[in-house]
């Protein structure tokens, strides 16, 4: 257990992760459909920013800004060849900022999925999805993150091209999926499926789990899901703060700073030992969060009723596991923290 996230787990019954990285930065003035990687090199004050804030509101990690930075999304605009540069200097400014903080805080490196579609119904190859990512890793790697943070995959084949990246360049790594579409995600893979295919790999994950998606109930409901597997495996809850809605011109989230505290205690009784926020999730979300996890004790498994009772009811009466899942709850009131 020599990487930082191994440690920190071994000392540790939960740690808090950040919360998003495209909306603070938007609110810093990033335009819609500007590549974000960009602003490494060309406004590192403000991604210092960005770091720096999950940091001071308690963060125990953080995911560098480079989702993007594969040479896929950046041919996008005219910047494939960039991948490797703009991950480096991601990681290089997280590294700057979690030295400075005065405790150990660890910096993952950010891989978000290329884009592009594997197997028969796509275009991208195993081996060539293999390279991007591996060129992505190098890039984090040779910044200084302590562990790599594959997040938002769909595809179990993109997954298993991402491991086999991070076990080319030699790096711990962590990653999600996104669960969008009734429990599962957009390629059908459920929270067993995932419990499965993690566990079947050459070279696993330190923690696996769930990020984005819908709102907060849905992905505790895979959060239980994965916990119902028993695997031992740390799992990760990066839930949306709320539910997303257009107000004067603006993306906003409605989830509160009490909402997501509430979130954060109920992923931890689920079997979350990972728990940050996704979109929507702002420095004074995590503060509550950990506010709420330091103080309060670890309570029992929620149940489904439990959950939507607290947080809001789920977007679709699927939990997406079939009968063998979690019970499946029809769609309730939301309830504002």
């Amino acid at each position: 257990m020599s990487d930082a996230l191994s440690r920190a787990l071994a000392q540790r019954d939960w740690l808090l992760a950040d919360g998003a990285t495209g909306t603070n930065l938007f609110n810093m003035g990033l335009q819609s459909g500007d590549a974000p990687e960009f602003w490494n090199e060309d406004e590192p004050d403000k991604i210092r920013a960005l770091y720096r804030g999950a940091v001071e509101a308690g963060s125990d990690l953080f995911l560098t800004n480079s989702f993007g930075a594969n040479a896929s999304r950046l041919k996008l605009h005219e910047a494939g060849h960039r991948a490797y540069e703009l991950s480096k200097l991601a990681a290089e400014l997280g590294r700057e900022i979690a030295d400075a903080s005065g405790r150990e805080v660890i910096v993952a490196g950010s891989v978000g999925p290329t884009g592009e579609i594997m197997g028969e119904a796509g275009n991208l190859t195993h081996e060539r999805a293999v390279e991007m990512f591996e060129e992505t890793a190098a890039g984090l790697k040779d910044g200084g993150a302590d562990v790599l943070w594959v997040e938002t995959i769909s595809a179990p084949e993109e997954y298993k091209a991402a491991a086999e990246a991070f076990t080319n360049v030699g790096m711990p790594w962590c990653g999600t999926m996104s669960f969008d579409t009734a429990g599962r995600t957009m390629m059908g893979m459920t929270s067993a499926d995932m419990v499965k295919m993690v566990e079947g790999l050459p070279n696993p994950p330190l923690g696996f789990g769930a990020n984005c998606g819908v709102g907060a109930s849905d992905l505790l409901r895979t959060v239980l899901g994965f916990a119902a597997q028993g695997t031992e495996r740390p799992i990760i809850a990066k839930g949306n703060a709320g539910i997303p809605k257009y107000v004067d011109g603006h993306i906003h989230y409605d989830g509160t700073p009490e909402l997501m505290a509430e979130y954060a205690v109920m992923a931890r009784d689920s079997g979350a030992r990972i728990i940050g926020g996704c979109c929507g999730t702002m420095p004074e979300h995590l503060k509550a969060m950990r506010a709420a996890l330091e103080t309060r004790e670890k309570g029992p498994r929620p149940t489904l009723e439990q959950i939507t009772g607290m947080l809001g009811g789920f977007s679709s009466d699927s939990d997406g596991t079939g009968d063998d899942g979690p019970t499946r709850e029809r769609r309730g009131r939301r309830r504002r923290g």
